[in-house]
Formats: C-alpha cells, structure tokens, sequence
C-alpha cells in the first residue's frame, strides 16, 4: 500500500487529519529530505521509520519498490506541497499502478492551488508549467503556446531568477501581459505582488532582494470577441433543441 500524502508548504497547521493517519498507519515513510521530515513528524509526535528517496536513482526507487513488494506500507511525502506535482514521485507510483499494487493520492496543501486561488486571475480553467526551461527560446516557445489557448498560465521560478524572468516576459510579450508573483504561501512572510507587467517589475524591483518560494501567474490579453466565440452556441444546435 503506497499513501501520496501532501504536506504543509509553509503552515503546519494546513496538514490534514488523513495525512497524519496515513503518517501514523504506514510503516514507513519516503521522503526527500529525512532532516525536513522527521521534523514534521516530530511535532506531531509520530515516530517512523524514514527512507530518503530519490527519483533519479535506480537504486532508490528500487529499494522503494521492493519494501512495497514486501508486503509493508509508505507514505510518500516531499519537502512540502504534494508528491508528484513538480516534485519527486511519478516514477514510484507509475510503477507501484504497474504491478497492481494499492495506491492512494490524498488531497491537501498545493501552492499551485493555493496560487490560482488567490490570484484574483481566471481560474477555471488554467495551464500549470512546472519549472520552465533555462533557455530562453525555449521559455517563450512554451509560454507562446500556452497563452494561444488564452488561458492563466501558472509556473514555478527561482527568487533569484524572478527579476531576470520578469524583465523577459516584458520583453517578449509587451507591456499588455499580466503577471502575479506570490511568494511564501502560507508561511510568515507571504506576499502577493501583480497587476500589468510594467507594475508588477517595479514592485519587485523596490522590494530589494527575494527570498523564499515564488509561483508566477501570468494572464495573456484578452483577445477581442474571445468571450463571445466561448460562450456562443452553434445555431444549428439550437434549432435542434428547439425542436425536441
């Protein structure tokens, strides 16, 4: 039995009552860092038995796989957020599905989420990227795409990249793009900085340095008669319901 078990990006207090029984029931737990980990257990007063795993080692996830094989259960865990989403995982879960093994995903703590959430941006319906390319064409033929769909773009991006990356889109897709910066969600210092492109940089810019974890939320123009094609319906179709 493997347990995807999402845990706390900045609160402690957002874990929930399942993850801490998934914690408690497993017997073991993976995590990336077992330092982080049993610091989160240990303020809950859970004492397990920790193996750190790493998804680009062979032997890590097969050592996984065979304490699964074994007959014991996991709870799968990362250094916050979920398990698989931009972190450590796929590879463990797509294996454990493949042999017919039990697996449960458990909901809780996303800054992706929680970003789309509090962004005041179109949330419906948007496009998560992860941690873009460091090449810059490749940045902007990902970013090209994916605003072709008109929707709110979400992606991950190092807070001493940020301004570098801000000063890019600027560039790259004018002054009419729109882009929010949260940084620390859910932890002491949480901040939320957006507006048009050209304010958001000087916000930034003031700020000094960044620190901290940062999800960017940007918001391509919206495009003339876009709504009215989304929301219109076929004629055709209407006369047809019209005449059931």
């Amino acid at each position: 039995m493997l347990f995807i078990v999402p845990t706390p990006i900045g609160n402690l207090k957002d874990i929930t009552l399942r993850a801490l029984e998934a914690l408690k029931e497993a017997d073991a737990v993976f995590c990336e860092d077992t330092r982080r980990t049993a610091q989160l257990l240990n303020h809950f007063g859970i004492q397990k038995k920790l193996f750190r795993y790493n998804e680009h080692d062979e032997r890590s996830v097969a050592g996984a796989m065979a304490w699964l094989r074994g007959g014991k259960s996991a709870a799968l865990v990362t250094d916050g957020g979920s398990p698989c989403i931009s972190d450590p995982g796929k590879k463990l879960v797509s294996l454990a599905r493949a042999t017919g093994m039990k697996v449960t995903a458990l909901p809780g703590p996303s800054a992706v989420i929680a970003a789309a959430a509090g962004s005041g941006l179109p949330a419906d319906s948007f496009i998560f990227l992860g941690f873009l390319p460091r090449s810059r064409s490749k940045i902007v033929k990902a970013l090209k795409a994916s605003f072709s769909l008109n929707k709110t773009v979400i992606v991950f991006e190092s807070p001493y990249r940020l301004k570098k990356f801000l000063s890019m889109l600027r560039e790259e897709f004018g002054p009419g793009l729109t882009a929010v910066v949260a940084r620390e969600i859910s932890k002491i210092y949480e901040e939320w900085t957006g507006g048009p492109i050209d304010e958001t940089i000087a916000k930034i810019e003031a700020a000094g340095e960044v620190k901290g974890e940062v999800v960017v939320l940007l918001r391509p123009p919206e495009r003339s008669g876009e709504d009215e094609e989304e929301e219109g319906t076929d004629p055709d179709q209407d006369r047809t319901e019209g005449l059931a």
